[in-house]
């Protein structure tokens, strides 16, 4: 069975709602129609190297933070990168991975209130380097979580899963 590792910051009321429809999107019934597939809810603290060499595909959630993603899901990176395959070039910047989640499909959610360029940026350049491909468009929310936020949320998550279904 498939499994969908979610990675997530959720110190929000916004963020926790966001999270709520990433998770219900990736339990779709049509898209676990198809086959199954696991979805493992981890806090960006408590996640682990293991669950992400265990995943077939990943959800990450942040708020934006002062430009950056928010300090959990950087801890989660810090923790995780070389144990998973992450490479670095000579200069100790990220590099193209090639390493054992090399390929996987990836979704990205983030919240902020006045800029999540930093936050996108600094995330995208971090699944870059363990080789991970963007399986859908980010969802950025400022501000308010409106319907169509909620929507993209749900949709975010049915569509990293049903990647998962194609394998």
């Amino acid at each position: 069975m498939p499994q969908l590792l979610v990675v997530h910051h959720s110190p929000s009321r916004s963020l926790e709602t966001l999270l709520e429809q990433v998770v219900a999107g990736a339990h779709d019934e049509d898209v676990q129609a198809q086959t199954a597939v696991e979805v493992v809810v981890r806090p960006a603290l408590e996640a682990s190297a293991e669950e992400v060499l265990a995943a077939d595909g990943y959800l990450l959630g942040t708020s934006a933070n002062f430009g950056y993603m928010s300090g959990a899901l950087k801890h989660f990176f810090d923790s995780t990168f070389l144990a998973v395959g992450g490479a670095l070039d000579p200069d100790g910047a990220p590099a193209d991975g090639s390493g054992a989640t090399s390929g996987r499909p990836y979704g990205l959610w983030l919240h902020g209130r006045y800029d999540l360029t930093g936050a996108q940026r600094s995330v995208q350049s971090i699944v870059g380097a363990l080789g991970w491909r963007q399986g859908y468009d980010v969802v950025g929310v400022l501000g308010a979580v409106d319907d169509p936020a909620l929507e993209s949320a749900y949709a975010l998550g049915a569509t990293i899963a049903a990647l998962l279904t194609d394998g």
